[in-house]
């Protein structure tokens, strides 16, 4: 929604400073400006996308619109299903965790958080890394190494649309003079019209300039920007399992190991101690392990 209203911010300040100065809006609807710039700046993103990239963008842009980074309530449920996991291992060994890794659907323990179960890239993290725990295919200090490996995946994963997307706006800048210069094609072949024709086909030249700047500074970058922040919150979110279950799988006490696993993320994000404390002292597991 925020980004929704920045873009609403960005048009009514451009338009609103040219509607003052005397500009009429309409000036502004050469539709063939539109269709160069725009068809253009498809046909790089097309060229320059491979089909899962191109997937990928559609998705995260409607998430960046939806307001898309992980939310506080997701990482204090986290750190609850963290905890909830390391304590059932802890009485009952890691072959507990067998029948909710198998088939995580229907886990009674992952669906005591939505936020976690709905998501299948963080369930899947998750149980990938406890599989090999669980069978003992793995020592203890291997799996972070394992995890981070994955995790390094991701993150290269998650920056493709953005390396993409800071092409397109920096492209766009060079995608309005194309669309200028075409203007100013036209405009030497109306000459002989008159000057009320030249002015008409200078203003759209001049329109291909400004749509390519504002659709770069304006728009595209700044979506760029937030999604790369997403990112940024949701590799915070499998880092936080990452450290959490490396330092239990190593012998922490899963009190201590789900505070490993909160002290790694953003304080805007970031549950206070003793508010975890309370968290986990409530949840319905008996005597905590310490």
């Amino acid at each position: 929604m925020l980004l929704i209203i920045g873009f609403v911010i960005v048009m009514g300040a451009t338009l609103g400073g040219f509607m003052l100065a005397g500009g009429q809006p309409l000036v502004l609807m050469h539709l063939s400006e539109f269709i160069v710039i725009g068809g253009i700046a498809i046909g790089v993103l097309v060229i320059a996308s491979p089909m899962q990239t191109l997937k990928a963008i559609v998705t995260k842009t409607i998430g960046a619109i939806k307001g898309g980074a992980s939310k506080k309530e997701d990482f204090v449920d986290l750190l609850k299903l963290l905890y909830e996991t390391f304590v059932t291992a802890r009485r009952n060994g890691l072959i507990a965790l067998e029948d909710h890794v198998l088939d995580p659907e229907k886990s009674p323990l992952f669906m005591k958080y939505p936020s976690f179960l709905q998501d299948k890239e963080r369930v899947g993290f998750l149980c990938n890394a406890l599989r090999p725990l669980i069978d003992g295919r793995i020592k203890p200090e291997q799996l972070e190494g394992l995890m981070h490996s994955e995790l390094v995946a991701k993150e290269e994963e998650a920056d493709a649309p953005v390396h993409i997307l800071q092409l397109i706006g920096d492209s766009l800048p060079g995608i309005g003079i194309i669309a200028a210069v075409l203007g100013i094609i036209n405009t030497m072949a109306s000459i002989a019209d008159g000057p009320a024709a030249v002015g008409e086909h200078v203003a759209a030249a001049l329109t291909g300039t400004f749509l390519g700047i504002l659709g770069a500074y304006g728009f595209v970058n700044p979506l760029t920007i937030r999604i790369k922040c997403n990112n940024a919150a949701d590799l915070q979110y499998f880092s936080s399992i990452l450290k959490g279950l490396a330092g239990f799988a190593n012998g922490m006490a899963p009190v201590m190991a789900v505070e490993v696993a909160r002290r790694c993320l953003d304080p805007a994000v970031q549950p206070e101690a003793e508010e975890l404390e309370k968290m986990l002292k409530s949840l319905n597991t008996g005597a905590a392990a310490k």
